[in-house]
C-alpha cells in the first residue's frame, strides 16, 4: 500500500470510529432526556498531511466537549497499541424539533395571535437563545422586540401580556379569614395575571399594592 493510500486508510478508520460513536451517544442523550426529534451526525475533514501508525486494535473514542453531544463537538479519538496515538476530531451533531415561528412580521409590544405563528421543523442544535417547543406558550404573549418573518420565537422575547393597563377601573378585593372586602380603585401601571402593581383606592386616596387576578381585579392582603 503507497503512503498516500495507508494515510487513507487511516483516516477513514478515524472517521468511522467516530462517525459510530457520535451518533449512539447522541442517540443516548435524547433517549436520556426524553427529547423528541430527529438527528443527523457529521464527522468534520480532516488534515490530509495526518500521518500516524497503524493501530491494530480497536480505537478509544470520547467525547472531549463540550458537556452534551448537541451542535459542534469534539472528539477525543485514541490507539492504545505499542504505538499510542491521540487525535482531536471536530463533529456536529444537528437536532430537528418542531418549534414556533412567526408567520410575518411582528411588532415590539404586540400581543402574539395565534394566526401569527405556526409549529415548524428547524435545526435548534446550535441555537443559544432558546426555543418554545408549545404555541399555548407563545400566544397571548406580548413581544419585547420586533420579530421578523419565519423567526424562531424564544422565551426571553416573550412577557405575559398585561391583564390591567395604566388608568384602568379596578376592583380592590380584601379577604380576611372571616371577611371579604371589595372596594373601587384605579391601576397606577399595568400588570399581567399574578404580578403586584400599584393601585389608588377611589374612596380612600390610599395607594396600595396589589396583586393581579384578573382583567379589572387586583387583591390585597389583609
Amino acid at each position: 500500500m503507497s503512503s498516500g493510500a495507508y494515510a487513507e486508510s487511516i483516516q477513514q478508520q478515524i472517521i468511522d470510529s467516530s462517525q459510530a460513536f457520535l451518533e449512539q451517544i447522541t442517540q443516548q442523550y435524547l433517549a436520556d432526556n426524553a427529547i423528541s426529534g430527529r438527528h443527523s451526525v457529521k464527522i468534520g475533514r480532516l488534515d490530509p498531511r495526518l500521518r500516524l501508525p497503524f493501530c491494530a486494535i480497536p480505537l478509544q473514542t470520547s467525547l472531549e466537549s463540550p458537556a452534551q453531544p448537541i451542535g459542534r463537538v469534539t472528539l477525543r479519538v485514541r490507539c492504545d497499541s505499542n504505538a499510542p496515538w491521540t487525535i482531536f476530531v471536530p463533529g456536529q451533531a444537528n437536532l430537528y424539533r418542531e418549534v414556533a415561528v412567526s408567520l410575518r412580521s411582528l411588532a415590539r409590544n404586540s400581543v402574539v395571535q395565534a394566526s401569527d405563528v405556526q409549529l415548524a421543523e428547524r435545526d435548534v442544535s446550535s441555537l443559544r437563545q432558546g426555543y418554545m417547543l408549545s404555541l399555548d406558550n407563545v400566544i397571548g404573549q406580548k413581544l419585547t422586540r420586533p420579530i421578523q418573518p419565519n423567526q424562531i420565537i424564544s422565551a426571553n422575547y416573550l412577557k405575559a401580556a398585561a391583564a390591567i393597563n395604566k388608568g384602568d377601573e379596578v376592583v380592590i378585593s380584601a379577604r380576611g379569614s372571616s371577611m371579604s372586602v371589595r372596594m373601587p380603585g384605579v391601576a397606577l401601571e399595568e400588570g399581567a395575571i399574578g404580578q403586584q402593581i400599584r393601585v389608588r383606592n377611589t374612596r380612600s386616596q390610599r395607594i396600595v399594592h396589589a396583586r393581579v387576578t384578573a382583567p379589572g381585579q387586583v387583591e390585597v392582603a389583609m
